[in-house]
């Protein structure tokens, strides 16, 4: 650890992420703040911060906790949140291929949208794969650091707030501050309002799989929408 702190990717990626876990800190307390709203003790809050490391995943995993939703429907819904790591994980694949096995599993761990938005330009530009695992590690580590911290201070807030102040209106409000910023299109505007619908047709389901079912049914109206948008290619 000492020769990658003297590292100058190392540093440099660790640097190019402290804006972005500036950014982050409000995220980051509101998460605590859910999971102390949620019952869940200090050990279970920075496990599920340490180990997922996701903010959409741990809001998910807080609010179905909180509803007492089965562990099997939990973990399938963070599976599908964490799905666009499938992508970030392709475009990484041919630049972490020739490190070794315990490289590649480290630095996936620590993959966030931030982390591949600078490491990608990165690895692009280096001359050896290790000056841009380097640099990954360096900005992974900023963010993760930050992300338990922020983490930390949202737990004792929130278990310092007196019960009476109702803190449960913190998971759903970090619902709605994800998912405001994406209502700027119709098909997804339609996904939104036909999940909305769905969740409550579908209330009496048991483990609450209505949550999944209108999930899917969501994604399925908003993809209708925007192909019946797209236009069409004539032969």
């Amino acid at each position: 650890m000492r020769s990658a702190l003297t590292d100058p990717d190392f540093r440099a990626g660790f640097v190019e992420m402290l804006p972005a876990c500036v950014g982050m800190i409000p995220f980051g307390v509101v998460c605590g703040v859910g999971a102390a709203a949620a019952g869940a003790g200090l050990g279970a809050a920075m496990a599920l911060s340490g180990i997922v490391f996701s903010g959409a995943a741990q809001i998910l995993a807080v609010q179905l906790l909180a509803v007492g939703a089965p562990l099997l429907v939990i973990i399938l819904t963070c599976f599908v949140a964490g799905l666009r790591f499938l992508m970030y994980s392709a475009a990484m694949a041919p630049h972490l291929r020739p490190l070794p096995a315990h490289w590649q599993q480290g630095l996936a761990f620590l993959l966030t949208d931030q982390v591949f938005a600078t490491s990608i330009r990165r690895f692009d530009t280096a001359h050896h794969p290790r000056e841009g695992a380097m640099h990954f590690l360096g900005g992974g580590l900023a963010l993760w650091m930050n992300w338990q911290l922020t983490n930390l201070a949202g737990y004792f807030a929130g278990n310092l707030i007196p019960a009476a102040w109702s803190l449960d209106f913190a998971v759903p409000l970090c619902f709605i501050a994800l998912v405001a910023p994406l209502l700027r299109t119709l098909p997804n505007v339609m996904a939104a309002t036909v999940a909305a619908i769905a969740v409550l047709a579908f209330a009496g389901l048991p483990m609450k799989l209505n949550l999944i079912v209108a999930g899917l049914v969501g994604i399925a109206a908003g993809t209708l929408v925007d192909i019946a948008r797209s236009p069409r290619r004539t032969p």
